[in-house]
């Protein structure tokens, strides 16, 4: 989503350098202290401390910052702001945006209240932000991705797909029920590497899985992709707040419809019987796919053309900056 969001900046005709890691592609002005991305400890906070420090340094040529991070806007809004940058005299920050990527529960709640009295918030959903009211969303921006990357597939393979982590709200279990009901063939492909995922896969996954129904573990981008144009449909049988759901609009780029529970942003995303089908349960799922062949795949990929397009992402995060910025005295040249 950043990648998309840089790009799409930098397409708009703004200067954008993006505090990253050393093997990003991003085809903008990159800066980094870490050379490789640290797979093995992601949300560790070390590696994010040692990151954000480096990245508010010297941010005196820059007219607007969109930090990712959960830690970074927290020290850059208050008394940690003086210990962000070099030397001591150096100007205040510009103004701090930051997004929500991850569910807005009660502990992130209680952190983000505070927080968006001193920054300007994005919601990636409007279900995220009312999941937390008390907390002050500057504007809800949804995700969106370039088509073009995305392979348009027949959907023709013979199979349904999950893609996922391989977490009980996920609802793996529930999309091998949907899929046996409807006699077509289940693909999984899921995260599964901690041990809770790991436990959920060996209690109640492994007596369900057989010729019908095939984890294919965790696979590459390339693979991911072939698996979503290939697919006759989506499963996305979620059971929590979902704040987004980037699987959906990927599978929607390839053409291929979503099965999904009314969940969380699932109906900002999907357009029942358009662009997938929203489905009460298991067996509404199992009718659903059934008929996914009713549907147009052209007119699903459209939809990420337009309503989920990198263009628009980047277009709806500059009007926020431009109001931001007049709100702040400041003229754009």
């Amino acid at each position: 989503m950043i990648d998309s969001l840089a790009r799409g900046l930098s397409d708009e005709g703004h200067s954008v350098t993006l505090f990253t890691t050393g093997e990003s592609t991003c085809p903008v002005e990159r800066q980094w202290v870490l050379d490789k991305a640290e797979g093995d400890r992601i949300g560790f906070i070390v590696p994010e401390l040692r990151h954000l420090l480096h990245a508010y340094r010297d941010l005196s040529e820059f007219d607007i910052v969109h930090d990712h991070t959960l830690i970074g806007p927290f020290f850059a809004s208050g008394p940690g702001s003086s210990l962000l940058r070099k030397p001591a005299r150096s100007p205040a920050l510009p103004p701090v945006v930051t997004t929500i990527h991850g569910p807005l529960d009660a502990e992130l709640a209680e952190i983000y209240e505070p927080l968006s009295r001193a920054v300007h918030v994005v919601a990636i959903s409007h279900s995220q932000a009312r999941d937390a009211p008390q907390v002050n969303i500057a504007r809800v921006i949804h995700h969106g991705l370039d088509a073009r990357d995305f392979p348009f597939g027949d959907g023709k393979g013979g199979y349904a797909l999950f893609l996922g982590r391989m977490a009980p709200a996920k609802g793996a279990d529930t999309a091998i029920a949907a899929a046996k009901k409807a006699s077509v063939p289940l693909l999984m492909a899921a995260k599964m590497r901690e041990p809770w995922e790991q436990e959920y896969f060996r209690e109640v996954l492994m007596p369900l899985l057989g010729s019908d129904a095939e984890y294919l573990g965790e696979v590459s981008h390339e693979k991911k992709l072939e698996l979503l144009a290939s697919a006759s449909a989506l499963l996305f049988p979620i059971r929590w707040h979902e704040p987004f759901g980037m699987v959906m609009i990927e599978a929607m780029a390839c053409g291929t419809p979503v099965l999904a529970f009314p969940a969380g942003s699932v109906p900002e995303i999907v357009e029942d019987a358009k662009t997938g089908f929203i489905c009460a349960d298991d067996v509404e799922m199992a009718d659903a796919l059934g008929r996914v062949q009713t549907l147009d795949r052209r007119q699903v990929r459209a939809a990420v053309e337009g309503r989920f397009s990198a263009k628009r992402m980047a277009r709806d995060h500059l009007e926020l900056f431009e109001t931001i910025l007049a709100r702040h005295g400041h003229v754009q040249e």
